[in-house]
């Protein structure tokens, strides 16, 4: 690629990105539902007919986004996933997967948490949509568990569902959570060790579906 070409793609990926930080940051004070492009084209010190070049609308950045957010966690789970000492501790290996990741991309996953309730309708529904994707990879783990390897494929979602819920309750805690506090920090991965430990715990006893 000639350099003037290689400058301008340097460009192009610089001010895409920081239309994108400047949403979060705009978001962070004000909801993202609440702000305009201009504003976020301000923000970024670029004029609103830039925008046009990156992003379709509002919705588009919104997006991209939501769908940042969960590609950090979603790559950890799975690198995770790849090393068996990880798969014989799966319980302290996901709440310690869980809590780093928020700790990496805390303004993402604040972005989460508060779109997922009271943004936009599209914002709201991709969230739920990388939400049940989530469910459905990390059933596909769980179904590998003893006392679970022959249960009704909706039984192991059930407790897929579950598990994320868990996840998402004290990612919440974790953006929270204020700098410098290593002591909630690992308040915070020993609620989600012990919650998941009580939902594995009922695993022996249930009578999945697929045997009543």
């Amino acid at each position: 690629m000639p350099a003037q070409a290689a400058a301008r793609q340097a460009q192009k990926e610089r001010t895409h990105e920081a239309l994108l930080t400047a949403a979060l940051d705009l978001s962070r004070r004000y909801g993202f539902a609440q702000i305009s492009l201009r504003q976020v084209a301000g923000h970024a010190g670029v004029v609103p007919t830039a925008f046009y070049r990156h992003f379709d609308s509002m919705e588009q950045l919104g997006l991209v986004l939501v769908e940042q957010s969960f590609a950090t966690l979603r790559r950890m789970i799975r690198d995770a996933q790849r090393d068996p000492h990880v798969f014989d501790n799966i319980i302290d290996a996901s709440a310690a997967i869980l809590v780093d990741a928020v700790k990496q991309n805390r303004a993402h996953f604040d972005f989460v948490a508060r779109e997922r309730v009271g943004g936009s309708p599209a914002v709201r529904r991709a969230i739920q949509h990388e939400l049940d994707l989530f469910v459905s990879e990390l059933a596909i783990v769980l179904a590998r568990l003893p006392h679970i390897e022959n249960w009704s494929s909706d039984d192991v979602q059930m407790v897929a569902r579950l598990f994320v819920r868990n996840m998402v309750s004290h990612a919440e805690e974790v953006v929270d959570m204020p700098d410098g506090r290593p002591d909630l920090e690992e308040q915070i991965r020993d609620g989600a060790r012990r919650e998941m430990r009580v939902i594995v715990i009922g695993f022996r006893d249930w009578r999945s579906a697929a045997h009543r």
